[in-house]
């Protein structure tokens, strides 16, 4: 997502930026704020932000917020990867297996297909080690 223009966030680097060493920060509390601005009037009700890495290299960070009821759909695992539920409530399931997961709270995503809902407007930390 291209910064400027509405979005208010402050960050030292773009998420294509290599780390190079230096101490760049993310302020992911106003990152969150205006993702979930962004899904709350997305026909998906959803929207999406790289914060770290990409698909070239071999850790990716992507801040995902969802407005209240609605979900990412199940989707095949994309390799090791771990959830951080930074706001807000979310339901995270495998077939016939769900686990309600709130702000602060960590998950080990398992190598199997799984979907995601928001019980609230919610934001997570998706990180994803790809292999690149």
């Amino acid at each position: 997502m291209p910064l400027g223009g509405s979005h208010h966030f402050h960050r030292a680097r773009t998420a294509s930026t290599a780390f190079n060493g230096d101490m760049d920060t993310i302020d992911l509390t106003a990152l969150v704020d205006d993702q979930l601005d962004l899904a709350r009037v997305a026909h998906s009700g959803r929207h999406a932000s790289t914060v770290s890495g990409s698909r070239e290299r071999d850790l990716r960070q992507t801040v995902i917020a969802i407005a209240e009821g609605h979900a990412l759909n199940d989707h095949e695992s994309p390799g090791e990867a771990t959830l951080q539920v930074l706001r807000g409530a979310v339901t995270f399931s495998m077939g016939d297996t769900s686990v309600e997961l709130a702000a602060g709270q960590f998950l080990v995503i398992p190598p199997h297909r799984h979907g995601l809902t928001a019980t609230t407007d919610a934001a997570v930390l998706l990180t994803v080690a790809t292999r690149a």
